[in-house]
């Protein structure tokens, strides 16, 4: 595709519901999109699990129209910040959490994360849980020195960015100068949390093709760790998406970071 996909053309063509259709779709039955997911589900479980990270505030950068990354970190921090770019993404978010008419049905998610915990009959208190715990849904540009500008919120216990960061930075250069702003928001002796596909150039939603950095696994720890943090734990799969909505990758990287005192 013809240059990268800026923040205009997500504004413009960004289509939350074709993106929620093409990669989580449960009903459809067993999918590498469900694997991904899953995956997803298992890190942020074993890394928020009792005994595990906790604190009290959590931003997500990145956020999207998604909500299943929030549901063990859920248990564990009381004040939670969605964020987003898009007008639409926000408003996709807004719907689940306000449970107005046609939100998401996240059901499938919620279950798989209580099947985790032990206990997928409480899906329902894990929902009610999460709109607990969202106190704000803030627009938000990994590329800003302050990622949530105008908003300046205290640093927090852990910042977490699942697969965005790679969609929102142009280059390496790019995204490297993005870990840097994220982990401006954690406190020190805090932790960023963050998965990245690797090696994917571009990325479907609908019909619409958008752009995306693509890394390598030694790239994005080498940028964490030059942004002040210390990798605690790293988790690699070799799953990908299907064909058909993505480009071939090179699986995908789990990282859990430790910001230095001091930094």
């Amino acid at each position: 595709m013809e240059g990268f996909t800026g923040g205009d053309e997500y504004q413009k063509h960004f289509q939350p519901r074709d993106y929620l259709h093409t990669y989580y779709r449960f009903e459809a039955g067993p999918s590498p999109e469900v694997e991904m997911l899953k995956f997803n589900l298992e890190c942020l479980h074993k890394t928020f699990r009792p005994g595990g990270l906790h604190g009290d505030t959590l931003i997500d950068i990145g956020s999207g129209p998604t909500i299943y990354q929030l549901l063990a970190a859920c248990e564990v921090f009381g004040d939670i910040t969605m964020s987003d770019f898009t007008d639409r993404n926000r408003e996709e978010l807004q719907k689940w959490l306000k449970e107005e008419p046609g939100a998401y049905d996240w059901t499938p998610a919620l279950k798989l994360a209580c099947e985790l915990e032990g206990n997928s009959d409480r899906w329902q208190e894990k929902a009610k849980k999460v709109r607990a715990v969202v106190k704000r849904v803030l627009k938000c540009d990994a590329n800003l020195a302050n990622p949530l500008a105008p908003v300046v919120l205290p640093p927090a216990d852990c910042v977490l960015s699942l697969l965005a960061m790679e969609c929102a930075c142009c280059s390496l250069d790019a995204y490297r100068a993005g870990i840097a702003n994220l982990a401006s928001l954690i406190k020190p002796g805090g932790h960023l949390v963050t998965s990245v596909t690797l090696g994917l150039s571009s990325y479907m939603v609908g019909k619409r093709e958008f752009s995306c950095v693509a890394l390598k696994k030694e790239a994005v720890e080498q940028a964490v760790l030059d942004a002040g943090l210390e990798i605690k734990q790293l988790l690699y799969s070799p799953k990908s998406y299907t064909a058909a909505s993505a480009a071939n990758t090179g699986g995908i990287s789990f990282i859990v970071a430790r910001k230095k005192l001091g930094s």
